[in-house]
């Protein structure tokens, strides 16, 4: 039987779809054949954009599976620096995600670049006496390579002391030179000798820098494995080795900064960075023609494309059409300024003009940049030029992004992080979590908190709030109670922000407690509380003693608050009657039941007093008239004021409620005041200072820098009577 024609088509179309499905199920396998614990994801977050790269190493050949870039949605990151973390973690997210579908793994791991802002280098040369005859291993030179970190950590700290309080970090290093029995080698590996050295120039960040990139990676669930400066990244994809004994430089031109890294003799001798780039061009786009940032970046990106014709919606709704030779007019006194700043920042660290200058990065495509900047170095043209993706040895990459200049720091990135597997970084966990910290000095425990950021505020018990009232006219205070600082234990015995930490250590941080607000109510001060009456000349007379807090009368169970005014009324002696009575005792003789009594005799319930003149013939005592308690009111025979649980300490008028006079023989001196604290502890460590002064370590603004006599302290530090302490945010 023939078959109709959509019998034809059905097993045609069987197989387009099984097709399909066979293309599906290849999609959805990029990764067989690879464990996904050899899986390299690096995220380059740059000012503009957020790329990410999925890749594995494959003998030489560093095999890229999969990459995606995402555009900030605004301006989250200005010269390199993260400003808004929320929505730079936000994007870094969608790229993340965007990658896990493409391979069908997670991705719980990364490697990360910082840009150089404000870069700090340092150069170190260490040498070391070793067992002549025995053959040097990588473990050696790895030894010296961090011994050589940790000594330009530590002239970088000393420098910085004197003038400024910024803390440092070393986010990477490159090796100048190696050293065998005195001499240059290029590599140690293998050889024998009995003294080896090595030259590097380790390169630092403030802490604040790499802060905020892992507080937006622990936001999406990532662990930093491998942290470096994105001008190494670059150098170790661009210029290989053997380039290295040319005299080049690499300039990365992003939009916030314009990082440089300078080669010679073999070895990179210099990394520098320029405080302007690609965004200085959009501003002044954005400016000109009136139009927003982003609009003012397209019409940029138009330019190193073939249309002649821009057309753009300025702010005002109105659709303009250009000529791109008329926007580079505009644009041409900015890229003059952008050409000369890189030169000169090249001429400052190289000294001449070097053999050639390699461009990249996005920025690096805007017309006449590559001319102008020949100009500047006096080089011919044909020696500065801008590189793309095809520079890059021993990578594949088959898809079309990431193929222009921008590509270079992503790919640098991802090698860079396979080049530094299992080295430099230290492991610890805090908290159960697993911290990797740069082994660049000595690590202590507060730096793995800086890295996991940890809250500072739960690092001191708070002081609970005081009270502060007036009792009958004397000023009073309750103290709260003292706040629990937090424990520290490193691998289960008690330990300290300062203690030095071990590969493999397990940190436990127990929070601190604050101290709970002082409470006070009356029953605290006022004690035996009765009804009381006496006869008076006949006169009955209400003794019971009322109590008021602001006017209002009050019971034992009435409590007490900051400010409040408390008054307690009483007549417990035959003087206090006399005295309200308006009667003057010296004239009397005293008789209460029946028995001659002085004036300080105890009022009791019931008494009959007398008062019977001492010269004969005057009238009898007129008594004034007291109005009886009311039945709700409170009385008492007899009141006395309580030392209670809670302390109360009985201030001057002029004296604040945070230095007592009572209690002031520990004195100190906290940024320019005197602070006296309770001479109620033996021993005062740093960290008690806080539960006398107003500092709020709840709201950091930037790096708290604490000072002891002129000197740098820890929390844990010991304090005596006449230190002077500096407290401040290093801003």
């Amino acid at each position: 039987m023939p078959l109709n024609a959509n019998q034809a088509e059905k097993p045609a179309k069987q197989k387009k779809v099984l097709k399909l499905e066979k293309q599906k199920e290849v999609e959805k396998k990029p990764l067989e054949g690879y464990d996904p614990e050899d899986l390299i994801f690096a995220l380059d977050i740059g000012t503009r954009t957020v790329v990410g790269i999925v890749g594995v190493q494959e003998k030489e050949i560093f095999k890229v599976i999969a990459a995606e870039v995402v555009e900030h949605k605004n301006r989250a990151m200005l010269d390199g620096q993260i400003h808004d973390i929320k929505q730079v973690a936000e994007v870094a997210k969608e790229v993340k995600e965007s990658l896990e579908k493409i391979i069908g793994t997670t991705l719980s791991r990364v490697a990360i670049a910082a840009a150089g802002r404000v870069l700090k280098t340092c150069e170190v040369k260490i040498e070391r006496e070793i067992e002549q005859g025995r053959e040097i291993t990588q473990e050696m030179i790895g030894s010296i390579e961090m011994e050589a970190i940790q000594k330009a950590q530590l002239i970088l700290d000393e420098e910085i002391a004197k003038d400024e309080k910024t803390q440092f970090y070393c986010v990477g290093y490159s090796i100048i030179n190696y050293y065998l029995n005195g001499y240059v080698i290029s590599s140690l590996l293998g050889h024998r000798g009995k003294k080896i050295g090595v030259d590097i120039l380790a390169t630092f960040l403030p802490h604040i820098v790499v802060d905020s990139l892992y507080t937006v990676m622990a936001k999406i669930d990532l662990e930093v494995i491998s942290l470096t400066l994105e001008p190494i990244a670059a150098i170790n994809v661009t210029i290989p080795k053997d380039l290295r004994l040319l005299n080049l430089a690499l300039v990365d031109i992003g939009a916030g900064t314009s990082d440089i890294a300078i080669t010679k003799d073999g070895a990179v001798v210099a990394y520098a960075m320029a405080p302007i780039a690609g965004d200085e061009l959009t501003e002044k786009i954005a400016h000109h023609y009136l139009v927003d940032f982003n609009t003012g970046e397209k019409i940029k990106i138009c330019l190193s494309a073939k249309s002649e014709n821009i057309t753009f919606v300025d702010i005002l709704g109105k659709k303009n059409t250009i000529k791109r030779s008329e926007v580079l007019e505009v644009i041409k006194p900015s890229v003059e300024l952008l050409a000369e700043t890189i030169s000169q920042k090249i001429l400052e660290y190289n000294h001449k003009a070097p053999n050639a200058v390699f461009l990249i990065g996005g920025g690096s495509q805007i017309p006449g940049l590559t001319e102008m900047v020949a100009e500047q170095l006096k080089l011919p043209k044909d020696r500065v030029v801008v590189r793309g993706r095809d520079i890059i040895q021993n990578v594949k990459f088959k898809g079309k992004k990431l193929a222009g200049p921008e590509a270079i720091t992503p790919f640098g990135i991802a090698i860079t992080a396979q080049m530094q597997r299992g080295q430099d970084f230290l492991a610890v966990t805090v908290n159960g979590k697993k911290v990797r910290l740069f082994n660049s000095k000595k690590l202590t425990v507060a730096d793995s908190l800086i890295l996991v950021g940890y809250n500072a505020n739960q690092l001191i018990g708070r002081t609970g709030k005081g009270i502060s009232f007036e009792l009958n006219g004397i000023k009073k205070m309750l103290r709260g109670e003292h706040g629990k600082a937090a424990e520290i234990i490193v691998n289960g015995k008690t330990a300290s922000l300062d203690t030095m930490l071990e590969p493999g250590d397990s940190i436990t941080i127990i929070p601190a407690e604050d101290g709970k607000n002082a409470q006070a109510k009356v029953g605290n001060f006022v004690s035996q509380l009765r009804r009381g009456k006496v006869s008076l000349n006949g006169s009955v007379i209400d003794i019971s003693t009322t109590v008021y807090i602001n006017g209002k009368i009050a019971t034992l169970d009435s409590d007490i608050s900051d400010g409040d005014v408390v008054e307690v009324h009483e007549i417990a002696t035959a003087a206090e009657l006399f005295k309200v009575c308006e009667i003057d005792a010296n004239e009397f003789n005293i008789i209460i039941n029946g028995q001659a009594v002085n004036c300080g005799y105890i009022l009791k319930n019931e008494d009959v007093i007398e008062c019977k003149w001492k010269e004969k013939g005057k009238e009898p005592v007129q008594v004034v008239d007291i109005p009886e308690a009311e039945e709700h009111e409170i009385v008492i025979d007899e009141i006395k004021v309580l030392n209670s649980d809670v302390e109360a300490v009985e201030l001057n008028q002029n004296t604040s409620p945070l230095v007592m006079n009572d209690f002031a023989s520990f004195n100190v001196t906290v940024n320019g005041k005197a602070v006296a604290m309770s001479s109620e502890k033996l021993q005062y460590i740093f960290v008690d200072i806080f539960n006398y002064i107003d500092f709020d370590l709840s709201k950091p603004q930037g790096n708290i820098v604490l000072k002891l006599n002129g000197k740098p302290a820890a929390f844990t530090d010991a304090i005596k009577p006449g230190d002077v302490i500096d407290i401040f945010w290093d801003k």
